[in-house]
């Protein structure tokens, strides 16, 4: 992603420092159990105010967050993180979580509109939905 302006670069470098402490913040928060992370999830409310950032850069700021982050973020992580930072930017962005029985395997998405933005959209076909928050 290129920068093409101070002001845009500056906006993606605190984007980037958010990102990176609501991965901190799931990781401190995860002993108090699933079911909190995904309560704290749902009280967070999307803000209805005009934005400067788009979409594709909070999902590049996630990602760039984890290139630095202290350890390897599970898909959950990121799309707990994405999810959050979407809506505060005024995205109506819900976190899918599937599976899929054989091989057993289990993996969390971001949807906006019901189109996949943080991964593959291969995984609305090849996962089960168990939960979308």
């Amino acid at each position: 992603m290129t920068w093409q302006t101070p002001a845009r670069a500056v906006r993606l470098m605190l984007l980037t420092l958010q990102a990176w402490a609501w991965l901190a913040f799931f990781d401190l928060a995860r002993p108090a159990g699933f079911a909190r992370l995904c309560a704290r999830l749902g009280k967070a409310r999307i803000h209805r105010r005009p934005s400067l950032v788009a979409p594709a850069d909070v999902i590049w700021a996630v990602d760039e967050a984890c290139v630095w982050y202290v350890k390897r973020a599970a898909c959950l992580q990121r799309s707990f993180v994405a999810t959050r930072l979407l809506r505060q930017y005024g995205f109506a962005a819900e976190m899918i979580i599937g599976c899929r029985p054989l091989p057993f395997e289990s993996h969390a998405w971001v949807e906006l509109d019901g189109r996949v933005v943080n991964d593959l959209p291969q995984y609305q076909r090849a996962f089960t939905v168990l939960n979308r928050l």
